[in-house]
């Protein structure tokens, strides 16, 4: 695994010249006002576990359609409970309830939310994605509806994770003030969008996160990242190669990172080939509130796993304690 990227040294140096459309902030208001967020549905499930009770969960997403995703709540425990809503790596669906139970074990309300048209099937009561997209499209999801914001994936995916953070806030057992952002990859660039452009979000957890940089990633990220569906894109578009990078400015992690103001704990991994460490950086350096960083300095996209994990939970609590303890004025 050969190191392809800048060195921590220059990483840590790195301040990244982005484009930032001068309508950004209009586009996001207009997306997001489009519809007033409706109401969630929870609905309990049986999952055979005795300390953890779990509600498939369903929130209007883009456009008020229907997104799944798994609600756990520890037994026994009064509310309001501190909540992380999670968002999931490139794509995972939501998966079996029963697969992702840290955060409801550690006393926390968890909320995650599939990715509509990732890892989606009847049988597994996802979300399917039911926009039809151009001609000319490669796999993946980075290049739909690439030649303009309006119609692009991320648009979507984005605005639902926003919603879920909403929904977070308005659930009966959630403490409103108490609710954080987190995933891993695709998911850790959706927390970053969703911090960003919901400002009631009190803490964000990126872990080695996508969707930042993207310029810079489809010249340095391995062929086989989401960011070479770029490369594989503009191999036959040549021509739209200004149109592919604006579009994709809208949608940009380190774009939109400077309107996020809650506290931050970042993992970058610095043998990253998936999400190279510099379009990671691009994210954290931008970041517009308080930030913490944990590097692995020989790892590839797994980042820290179960070792970041522990660092979380011991910064999240941490976090809150302060929030929770700061003097009014």
């Amino acid at each position: 695994m050969p190191v392809t990227d800048l060195d921590l040294d220059a990483c840590l140096a790195l301040r990244p010249d982005l484009d930032v459309p001068a309508d950004l902030d209009a586009f996001w208001a207009r997306t997001l006002g489009d519809r007033r967020p409706g109401p969630a549905v929870y609905e309990p499930v049986e999952t055979g576990l005795t300390q953890i009770r779990t509600f498939t969960a369903t929130v209007a997403g883009y456009g008020g359609e229907p997104v799944r995703g798994w609600l756990h709540l520890p037994a026994g425990v009064e509310g309001p409970l501190p909540c992380v809503v999670e968002y999931l790596g490139y794509g995972r669906g939501r998966g079996l309830p029963h697969e992702k139970l840290f955060w409801a074990a550690a006393g926390y309300a968890h909320l995650i939310m599939d990715s509509r048209g990732q890892g989606w099937s009847a049988a597994s009561g996802g979300t399917p994605d039911p926009h039809p997209y151009p001609a000319g499209t490669v796999p993946g999801f980075v290049t739909r509806g690439v030649t303009t914001p309006a119609e692009h994936y991320y648009r979507r995916l984005i605005t639902d994770a926003v919603r879920f953070a909403q929904a977070a806030r308005r659930h009966p057992a959630v403490d409103p003030d108490r609710v954080a952002v987190t995933g891993f990859s695709q998911g850790g660039g959706l927390a970053l969008a969703a911090a960003a452009l919901c400002p009631e979000v009190t803490a964000v957890m990126p872990d080695v996160p996508f969707l930042c940089d993207f310029r810079r990633g489809a010249r340095v990220a391995d062929a086989t990242s989401p960011y070479g569906e770029i490369v594989e894109y503009l191999k036959l578009y040549r021509d739209r190669s200004d149109t592919v990078f604006r579009t994709l400015s809208y949608l940009d992690a380190a774009v939109l990172a400077p309107r996020a103001t809650a506290p931050a704990l970042f993992s970058i991994a610095m043998r990253d080939q998936i999400c190279p460490p510099s379009t990671c950086f691009a994210a954290y350096h931008r970041y517009g509130g308080a930030k913490d960083l944990r590097v692995y300095e020989f790892n590839d996209h797994e980042g820290g796993e179960a070792e970041h994990q522990r660092e979380q939970l011991t910064w999240l609590r941490s976090t809150w304690d302060a929030q929770r303890t700061r003097p009014t004025t």
